[in-house]
């Protein structure tokens, strides 16, 4: 009998009481890991508390044989998140794998978003991302062995509206990651990013206004959010070993690796550059590859598979 990819190891996943984050939860179950479920149970824009979506999903991997215990701790609290952490290691003995998916939704077009709103997003991605992360990361050295998953979005990666507290916080994720990719690699700890395409309650509230947006709207609920779940789960695995520092995407049942930013054009004087050279010689030779200003539904245009 093939031993589970995920036997006897404990993994942390945050916002798992719900859409992607209790489909991998389920999932690393399935595959022999001890899952802390944690979810504050806000609502989408992270306010108030609710302790049954994190209850439900432990009774779930309960009745399927499994092992879970419920956290219901906010990853926005420095102090909380290292009890997400304590939760892990008092209860199972030790952490092996943290997926930070905890996250809320407070769009707003740019001129009109307010700092409550910007703060808020950035506190629960970004700064939960890091919360979790950090307390996990000295048990990782102390026992040199670690994975971290960690949620990013084509929100950062490549552009949508009304969201720049999303996008400024899911392309930060990105940077976080890599860091930590460098960061413990030696203590063999490794950080991957996933941009999930998933119906989940955070998009949910996508007009439908219109046939076109129907249309859209029915595509993008082929794209359930269990889908992401093999992909954290494969990153999770020892089989994953030699994988660190990496950006994903799943869309439906596809996977994407996706590029990171290196320079693709040159240009050099030697007498030194002023403003007039620069908007004279290096503007018009760079022009032709500009990126232009696009969302995620112009660069993946084809429908999910």
């Amino acid at each position: 009998m093939t031993t589970p990819l995920l036997q006897d190891k404990v993994v942390i996943v945050t916002g798992a009481g719900r859409g992607i984050g209790r489909g991998i939860a389920m999932m690393a179950a399935a595959n022999g890991a001890k899952v802390v479920v944690n979810d504050l149970g806000g609502s989408e824009d992270g306010s108030g508390a609710d302790s049954s979506p994190a209850d439900e999903v432990v009774e779930q991997i309960k009745a399927m044989g499994g092992e879970a215990i419920a956290s219901y701790a906010s990853v926005t609290d420095w102090d909380a998140a290292h009890e997400i952490v304590d939760v892990a290691v008092n209860y199972f003995g030790r952490i092996d794998c943290v997926v930070n998916n905890a996250g809320n939704l407070r769009d707003a077009i740019f001129h009109k978003m307010t700092e409550k709103d910007f703060d808020s997003v950035i506190n629960v991605h970004l700064k939960g991302t890091f919360n979790v992360s950090r307390a996990a990361a000295t048990h990782f050295r102390a026992q040199t062995s670690g994975c971290f998953v960690n949620m990013t979005s084509t929100s950062g990666l490549i552009g949508n509206f009304g969201q720049a507290n999303y996008s400024a916080a899911k392309l930060g994720i990105v940077g976080l990651s890599k860091s930590m990719a460098l960061d413990m690699g030696r203590f063999r700890v490794r950080s991957n990013c996933i941009a999930p395409f998933a119906w989940s309650r955070l998009i949910g509230t996508i007009p439908t206004n219109t046939d076109e947006e129907k249309a859209r709207v029915a595509k993008i609920q082929q794209m359930t959010p269990e889908k992401i779940a093999p992909l954290a789960i494969a990153l999770c695995s020892d089989a994953a070993s030699e994988v660190s520092g990496q950006i994903f995407g799943v869309r439906n049942n596809e996977i994407f690796l996706f590029s990171q930013n290196r320079p693709i054009r040159f240009a050099h004087t030697q007498e030194g550059w002023t403003a007039d050279s620069v908007l004279d010689r290096v503007i018009p030779a760079f022009k032709s590859d500009f990126f232009s200003l696009e969302r995620s539904g112009d660069v993946f245009s084809w429908d999910p598979m």
